[in-house]
């Protein structure tokens, strides 16, 4: 079994639009895939691969609403006027 270093840390972002989403580490894109679901099981082996390492790991995905050029306001979390969820 591997122990932790502390300090040690990547992150995996997806970024992209439909047929084009990529996974960014350190700043760095990678190869374009043609789905969300195909650049988060890269990303995740990516991942297990850097956990194995001895890293800290964290994986972004966007939601529906976010794009390759940031984040459209949505006001998801917040609650309507009569109290219940969006």
């Amino acid at each position: 079994m591997q122990t932790e270093i502390p300090g040690r840390s990547i992150g995996y972002r997806l970024r992209g639009s439909e047929g084009e989403w990529r996974v960014l580490s350190d700043g760095e894109a990678g190869m374009a895939y043609a789905s969300k679901e195909a650049a988060f099981e890269a990303a995740v082996a990516a991942a297990s691969n850097a956990i194995r390492d001895g890293y800290d790991v964290t994986i972004t995905v966007p939601g529906a609403s976010e794009t390759m050029l940031g984040v459209e306001h949505t006001d998801h979390g917040t609650d309507l006027p009569d109290g219940g969820p969006r």
